[in-house]
This record gives C-alpha cells, structure tokens and sequence, in this order.
C-alpha cells in the first residue's frame, strides 16, 4: 500500500503534457524483452482511453487507482515468476553470489537489470538504496534471489519504469518498437553516438529492419483504424448469421497484412487506398465472392470491373462504421474525415433529435432517402453535409462489407415468433457520393473514393498528421508546423513510403528534444 501511495504522489505531480506513461502493449512489450515473461499482463489492466485517435495521449494518462493497483499486482507476480522454482531460467543475474547477502553481486546485478528496467544508468543513491532491499530480503529470505525478486518488484513499480522519462534510446524504441532499447540503443546512447546524425541514422535504418518494428507498425495501424471497433461489433444473426468474432478478427489480420505488404515492400502508401487485390483467407473469399484462395491470407486480386478496392472496401472498415441491424452512411463519412483527411466533425448540439423516418412496407426508404431530414434541418445540415454523401457511396455493401445490388429491407411480422417468414421489400440504391469541399471528388464506389483520397493533398498531409500523434502522443500544435511541413516534403519526395515517413519521424529535431 504504501508503494501504490507514493505512485498516486508522484503521478498527481506529473505534469501530462510534459511525460508519457507505458501503454498498455509497450508494458506487455517491455517486460517480455526485459524477463522473458509472454504472460501479456497488461491485457488484464483498465481499459485504455482512445483520445486524439490514439491510445498513448499524454493528456489522458494518469493512473487511477484502480490502474495503480493493477501495476502493483503484476509487478508482484512478474517478479515471482522471473525466478520460477528459484532459478535465475532468464539469465537475470549476470554473477554468480557467494552467498545470500553477496553485495558485489548484487551491485552488478541492479546496475545491469536497473540500466535495462529504468532505461538508464543507475546513479549512485539509486544504487544503494536497491541494494539496502535487496540485501534485507536476502538476508530475510535466505536466498540471493528472493532479494533479486524484491528488487525486480519494487523497479517495476518505480515510476521511471512505469512513465517515460526518455533519452533518445528510448524514445526511438519507444516509437519505433513499442517497447524498451536493446543493448546496442543503450550503447549508442551512452557513447554519444544518438547526439548526432549520422548516429541516429544509423540506429534508426537498423530499428527499421528488425521485426519489432513490424509489430510496433501493426499496433500503430490498429489503433489509427480502429480495429477494436471492428473486434467489438455485434450483428443482427437473423441477417448476418456468418459474422462471427472470427470473421472480425480475419478482417482485420487482412487491412493489416495489406498495409504491412506495402510499408515493407516499399510501396506507394497512397496505393493502400487503391489497391485492386488483398490479402483473404476462405471466409473472406467466400464473404467477398471471389474464389477461395490456395492458402490462408494469400494475395488474391479483385475482379477487373470490382468496386471494391483497398482500406476502404475491407470488411473491417465497412463493419466497424455500420450498425448491428443495417450501415450507416453518416458514422461512414465520419470515419473517413477524421482518419483520412484529419477534419474534426463537431458533436451535435445538446438535445439535437437523432431519430429517422420510420421504415414500413407500405413506406420502404432507403437510408439516402431517410437521411434526408439531416440537409433539411439547418440544425443538421452543417455537420451532416460533410459525413451523409460520403457513407452514400458505400450503400451497395452492407454491415459485414458483403456487396448488394439492391438493398433488401425485411420486415418482421412479430419479432418474437423467428418462425416466421418476414416480409421482404426490395429497393434501388443511389450510390452517388461526394467529398464536400474537395475539388472533383464524385465516386460511386470504395474504389472511387480511394482514388479520390490517394490524390488528395489533404490526406496526404493527414497521413503525416497521423503518424505525428502517434509518435508524440499529443495533437500537433503552431509550433510543430516545421516538422509536420518536412514530413509531408519527404513522405512526397519519396513517392509516399511510408518507411521513410517512419525514418523522417524518428530522426526529427523535435524527436530528439523530446516531442513537449
């Protein structure tokens, strides 16, 4: 209790905007490059808040006691499980102690784990109060390595564990990563060589080659497109009886492998959006139509004269932006302003009246025709404008991203008697969309669109913006317009791939000084 007190002290005078907190992946990360452990345990701490389109805001992590106790409990069991059965299994200990109370060692032992656990090197008082612990524990338990335990515990609860007060090695794994340096970036940093350039270079193309940074570009990815929406959707079973939660996850392992292939292949990152083919496996072939291919997610391509094409015509995307029962051609255009062009839509005034026209046999609409009552309401009109004609483009695929024609509506004589046969009505689609206040942007299609955005200097620009947020945890502000300016001119300059955007990003000025 006491440690879980003077956390909540130090964390209430941590300014948000001046430090980061471990996110819940980067904790998961780190203590498995740290001791070996792959038990996930932040995967059973509080849920994490998405501000700014991210998970890692610096505005929105402070810790609650419910998280501090969290930490707590994990760092407890961490510790114990390091040395499972009072082996050192991990190689932790890099002596072997004489004895229980064998202080040489066990100084060797919290400078070397304490440089990795507090990402620096331990200065003098730091030293001797983890010995003091450790020796009392030894000394108690009668073992080294219970007091080696208690010092692994009480690090992990430390608050330069816990948050990130960074030097450039850890800022560059951090980002590049998701999780803490490895002895070469500890090394790099403590000879100086992350101080210049060519120093940071070097680091940053070796970063960029190791698998660590696929996964930190998958984490990247799933947060900026949301994928915990598409994983948490419910659908009405008596109209999409095939969505289940392992058709969600499919959907998302497929914009996942689709962006993966084309940032490590080097491609044109604007092709994500354009992209006539993908990566499926049976269930998506079968949802999408197209023959099964030869092994699970292989590249399939789509049909010549297929509209769907690229992030937009995944199932991910169009399951997560539609509702259990139907789409929703307003969350869809939404979505597509906040995450590819970065415009903020405004919340809808305090008692604005969200209900639409309701849908009868004798009065089938179509959900174009029953958002009308959005443009004819000057209440609405504003915000709506931006969104409706949007998601219009996306009507002839429904909420799983299978493609309709024609839009069925189905009407249920009693929706307590399912053995009975609903009336069904069909109806024709207008697909026609827009992109108000963008210069040529008619489309009919996902396909459409994509191309309309890959040229749009406004998404361009929203890539950079993206990446930016990520990397800083934080909004760009004025004072960012250097760096957001010279992202855009190397992310152009290299035909849009996105791995020297990621170079750019973590070689920045502002990156080195800290990103506040």
């Amino acid at each position: 209790m006491r440690r879980l007190l003077v956390l909540f002290a130090i964390a209430a005078l941590i300014s948000p905007a001046a430090i980061r907190r471990l996110t819940h992946s980067q904790y998961n990360n780190t203590v498995r490059d740290l001791l070996g452990d792959q038990t996930l345990p932040a995967d059973n701490f509080p849920t994490e808040d998405f501000v700014h389109g991210f998970k890692n805001q610096a505005s929105a992590q402070d810790i609650p006691p419910v998280l501090a106790e969290a930490y707590d409990s994990a760092a407890e069991r961490l510790a114990r499980n390091a040395f499972q059965g009072g082996q050192d299994a991990n190689h932790l200990i890099p002596c072997k102690p004489r004895n229980a109370a064998d202080s040489a060692c066990a100084a060797q032992f919290i400078r070397a784990f304490g440089r990795r656990a507090l990402r620096h090197s331990l200065t003098g008082p730091e030293l001797q109060r983890y010995q003091t612990l450790l020796l009392k524990e030894a000394r108690r338990t009668g073992s080294f390595i219970g007091g080696a335990q208690a010092v692994i515990e009480a690090m992990l609860q430390s608050p330069k564990f816990l948050f990130r007060f960074d030097g450039p090695a850890a800022r560059l794994s951090y980002f590049l990563w998701d999780t803490m340096p490895d002895d070469l970036l500890f090394n790099a940093e403590e000879s100086g060589a992350l101080s210049t350039r060519e120093g940071i270079n070097q680091a940053v193309r070796r970063m960029l080659d190791h698998p660590h940074a696929k996964e930190s570009l998958d984490q990247f990815v799933s947060q900026w497109l949301r994928f915990d929406l598409a994983l948490a959707a419910v659908r009405d079973r008596s109209l999409y009886p095939q969505f289940t939660p392992e058709l969600a996850i499919s959907m998302t392992e497929e914009t996942r492998r689709l962006i993966a292939d084309n940032v490590w292949n080097g491609r044109n990152f604007m092709d994500v959006l354009t992209a006539n083919y993908s990566f499926l496996n049976s269930d998506l072939a079968a949802l999408y139509k197209v023959a099964a291919p030869p092994s699970e997610f292989a590249r399939v391509d789509f049909p010549a004269d297929s509209g769907r094409a690229g992030v937009l015509g995944h199932g991910s995307f169009l399951t997560l932006t539609s509702k259990p029962g139907d789409t929703s051609p307003t969350v869809r255009g939404y979505y597509v302003r906040e995450q590819f062009l970065c415009q903020q839509v405004p919340d809808p005034p305090p008692g604005t009246n969200s209900n639409l026209p309701l849908v009868t046999p004798e009065r089938p609409q179509t959900n174009r025709e029953r958002l009308k009552v959005h443009v004819e309401n000057a209440t609405c009109a504003g915000c709506h404008t931006l969104m409706d004609p949007i998601g219009f483009g996306f009507e002839k695929y429904d909420a799983i991203g299978r493609y309709r024609e024609k839009q069925t509506i189905l009407f249920f004589p009693d929706r307590r008697a399912k053995d009975q046969t609903p009336a069904k009505v069909v109806v024709d689609l207008d697909t026609s969309g827009v992109v108000s206040g963008t210069r040529d942007s008619a489309f009919s299609t996902p396909k459409g669109l994509g191309e309309v955005l890959a040229r749009s200097a406004e998404c361009h620009a929203c890539m950079v913006k993206q990446l930016f947020r990520y990397a800083f945890g934080r909004m760009e502000e004025t004072r960012d317009g250097d760096t957001i300016a010279g992202g855009l001119e190397a992310f152009r300059g290299s035909g849009f791939r996105y791995k020297e955007l990621l170079a750019f990003m973590a070689e920045s000025a502002a990156l080195r000084k800290g990103g506040n």
